[in-house]
């Protein structure tokens, strides 16, 4: 079975309003480039308690999810401690993140006419960046090599950490989603069909959306708008799900749409 995505984005900077959000968009694009969606979405300050609770509970469900921000190594960033609590396992330096890093920073000091030294105190600190939950595999990090990591949980959840800079996160979240969920992806097998409705309450047309869920393996929404530009006060109504049930069921809804004399816009679909 395809696995329902989750979203949790790590970061007091996204509540206090210094900064706007842009992964979830981002992420919702990626997916659905796939034939994919995001099911839910989580915003978490820098919160060591409040970030364990979010990844134990994502830990013990069956969801696909990504933790955004939080994996550096400095004192606000508390993502992989919290990841170790919530699985109940010790830290400790992966050994082939030590080698990524080492090699980023060997780059770095030629890049700089520099002689490269391990031993010196802010290269021995940045080594932290790859201290991971005991068990933890590598995501590879096309834009400076300093990885994230996936941990799987007693629950089914696999959570996979990349750090809150979209240059690096993106990359390596279409990285995840075309290795390990490549068998997943159904683009051209997804399909969503949806009208415009002028003039009808939520509450009537309820009894033909419940038919619909029973007669064909789809999903019906139902998005009410009171002030759009162009329509004005609507409802877009369609249904969503493997394009050839939505073949099916899309005309039963123009159907009893038609049967409660509603008044109909442009139609879309969408892949």
């Amino acid at each position: 079975m395809t696995p329902d995505f989750g979203l949790i984005i790590v970061g007091d900077e996204i509540l206090s309003g210094k900064r706007s959000d842009k992964h979830l968009p981002k992420v919702i694009e990626m997916l659905a480039q796939r034939g994919l969606s995001l099911s839910w979405m989580r915003l978490v300050g820098d919160d060591r308690e409040r970030i364990t609770a979010a990844l134990r509970e994502a830990f013990a469900g069956g969801d696909a999810v990504f933790c955004c921000g939080g994996i550096g190594a400095t004192p606000d960033d508390h993502t992989r401690q919290c990841a170790a609590a919530a699985l109940g396992v010790d830290l400790a330096l992966h050994p082939e993140a030590k080698l990524l890093i080492e090699a980023r920073m060997r780059e770095t000091a030629a890049e700089r006419g520099e002689v490269f030294d391990a031993e010196r105190a802010d290269n021995v600190h940045r080594f932290n960046m790859g201290v991971f939950p005991m068990g933890a595999r590598i995501i590879p990090n096309p834009y400076n090599r300093i990885p994230g990591f996936t941990c799987d949980g007693a629950g089914g959840g696999q959570v996979h950490f990349v750090p809150g800079f979209p240059v690096m996160a993106w990359p390596m979240i279409e990285g995840v989603l075309d290795t390990q969920y490549a068998a997943f992806h159904r683009q051209g097998t997804w399909q969503e069909r949806s009208v415009i409705v002028f003039g009808a309450m939520e509450a009537l047309l309820t009894p033909l959306m419940e038919r619909i869920e029973r007669d064909h393996p789809v999903k019906v929404f139902s998005l009410p708008s009171v002030d759009h530009p162009e329509f004005g006060r609507h409802i877009e109504l369609g249904v969503k799900g493997a394009a050839e049930a939505v073949s099916a069921a899309y005309p039963q809804l123009l159907e009893g749409l038609a049967a409660y004399g509603a008044r109909l816009g442009p139609e879309m679909v969408r892949p």
